[in-house]
C-alpha cells in the first residue's frame, strides 16, 4: 500500500469543467479528470482559464509559467496535460507513463477514427448535443479512402443513439435508416422498431417484411422490461417519494428536482 500526500490549496474560485457538470477544487482532482478523461482534455482543456486557474487557486507559479512557456514554443496540448501531472505528483510514473501511452494511441488514429471516439466519448457524457455536432462534421468531412468497411454506417447509427436522445425523433429515423442501408444489421432494425413505438413514425414497408413475429415478439418483451425498470429508476422513485411529503417539502423538493431535470437537459443538447 502506498501513501499520497495532498497539499493544502484554499481554492475560494473552483474550475468548472462543463462537459463533466464538476468543480475542481485542487490539484489532485485536476489531474483525476486529465488521467481519466484524455479524450476530454486533449484538444483545448489546458487553456488561459486554466492556467490563471493553477496560479491564482491552486498557488502554483512555477507550473503555470511553465505551461505558457510550452504554449509559446508551440507545444502540443499533451505535453502540457504531462507537465501538469509530473509537476502534482499526484500519479505515480508508472501510471503518467500509462497515460503517455493512452495519449499517443489517440494520436495514431486517423482524423475520422479520433473524431467518433471523441462523438461517442460526449455520447457517453450524456452530452448528445456535442455528439451530433461531431458526428455531422465526420459526415460531412470527405470519406476515408482508407476507412473500415461499415465506419460510416456506425456514425449513422450513433447520430440515429444521440437524436433518440434528444427525442428528434425524424431525424433519428433518417440516421437509422442510411444506418440500416449500409450495415443491414438487425440491431438496427430492432432500434428503428422502438423508434416507432415511442413516437408517431411509421414502419417503412421495407422494414415491415424484413421482421418476423418472433423478432416482434422478442423486442416486445424488452420494451416491456425496459419499461418497467423505468418506473422503479431512481428519479421516479424521489418523484414519488415527494408526494409522501407535507405540502411544503413536497414544493421545494418538487422544485429541487425539476431544476436538476433542466441541468442534465441543457447538457444533453
Amino acid at each position: 500500500m502506498s501513501i499520497l500526500f495532498c497539499r493544502p490549496e484554499p481554492v475560494k474560485h473552483p474550475f468548472y469543467v462543463e462537459p463533466l457538470g464538476i468543480h475542481i477544487w485542487s490539484s489532485q482532482e485536476l489531474c483525476y479528470i486529465i488521467y481519466h478523461n484524455p479524450l476530454l482534455v486533449l484538444e483545448d482543456f489546458a487553456d488561459e482559464h486554466l492556467i490563471a486557474f493553477i496560479r491564482e487557486e491552486l498557488d502554483m507559479e512555477y507550473l503555470a509559467v511553465r505551461l505558457e512557456k510550452l504554449v509559446k514554443s508551440g507545444e502540443g496540448a499533451d505535453q502540457l496535460l504531462f507537465a501538469i501531472l509530473a509537476e502534482c505528483s499526484y500519479y505515480p510514473a508508472a501510471e503518467q507513463n500509462q497515460f503517455r501511452q493512452e495519449v499517443a494511441a489517440l494520436k495514431k488514429l486517423s482524423p475520422s477514427e479520433y473524431a467518433k471516439k471523441k462523438g461517442d466519448y460526449m455520447f457517453g457524457l450524456k452530452q448528445y448535443g456535442k455528439a451530433v455536432s461531431i458526428y455531422t462534421k465526420l459526415l460531412e468531412a470527405p470519406r476515408d479512402p482508407a476507412g473500415a468497411p461499415g465506419f460510416t454506417g456506425k456514425i449513422w447509427c450513433n447520430l440515429g443513439c444521440a437524436y433518440s436522445r434528444m427525442f428528434q425523433f425524424e431525424k433519428a429515423y433518417s440516421a437509422f435508416d442510411r444506418a440500416y442501408l449500409e450495415l443491414k444489421e438487425p440491431e438496427i432494425l430492432k432500434k428503428i422498431y422502438f423508434l416507432t413505438c415511442f413516437s408517431s413514425l411509421e414502419l417503412k414497408e421495407l422494414y415491415k417484411s424484413q421482421m418476423t413475429p418472433e423478432m416482434k415478439k422478442t423486442w416486445d418483451q424488452e420494451l416491456s422490461e425496459a419499461r418497467e425498470q423505468a418506473r422503479a429508476s431512481e428519479s421516479v422513485l424521489k418523484l414519488e417519494a415527494l408526494f409522501e411529503k407535507d405540502p411544503i417539502k413536497r414544493m421545494a423538493g418538487a422544485s429541487k428536482l425539476v431544476k436538476q431535470w433542466k441541468q442534465e437537459y441543457r447538457g444533453m443538447i
